[in-house]
């Protein structure tokens, strides 16, 4: 996805609130605040990334609806980070206790935390640096677990609390660790 930054005068910060309502009323547009105060607008995927990103959050979705253990997002889902930012991987998914501690108002808003669990995909016209940041973001935001996927190099960085991100080449499949126990993400479509 290609990312344009919209650059804004530094004294015009939003709150959570005046950013949701800029979604609401910008429906056709997916957008992201950065830690900044920019806004970021995604472009849409060509139809290879969509095809891959459907057939991630699949898996992630049969392993969850098998085991009950916490709730898996697409990429549409805001997640407000302790830095300001509010951030959408392009697959997500939190532990159930973290979900059961919202109220059912903050359920239906920007989740106000990182995930436990996140997945960047990389795209043909992403920029893989800016791509790593938001990986090293989400970590730096409490993220237990991450994978940036980069289908291009056939490449995935694993990204873990206070360890060097793992580079994995062409592996044929990824485990969720204890963080997602029995979830292995087969990467046979993905890097197809």
């Amino acid at each position: 996805m290609t990312a344009l930054t919209l650059q804004l005068p530094s004294h015009l910060k939003f709150t959570d609130e005046e950013f949701e309502q800029i979604v609401a009323v910008n429906r056709e547009l997916r957008l992201e605040l950065n830690a900044e105060g920019e806004l970021v607008i995604i472009s849409p995927t060509g139809g290879e990334t969509g095809s891959r990103n459907f057939d991630l959050l699949g898996q992630l979705w049969f392993w969850n609806s098998q085991n009950n253990l916490g709730k898996a997002f697409d990429s549409s889902t805001g997640f407000r980070l302790p830095n300001g930012a509010t951030r959408s991987p392009d697959a997500a998914w939190v532990r159930i206790e973290r979900w059961n501690s919202l109220t059912p108002e903050q359920r239906k808003k920007f989740l106000p935390f990182c995930p436990d669990f996140a997945v960047e995909l990389v795209s043909e016209t992403d920029d893989v640096a800016d791509t790593q940041a938001k990986m090293e973001e989400y970590l730096a935001s409490g993220l237990l677990l991450g994978w940036l996927i980069n289908p291009q190099d056939k490449q995935v960085i694993t990204y873990r609390p206070h360890q060097a991100p793992e580079v994995l080449q062409s592996p044929t499949s990824l485990s969720g660790e204890d963080i997602l126990p029995g979830f292995v993400l087969n990467l046979q479509q993905i890097f197809a």
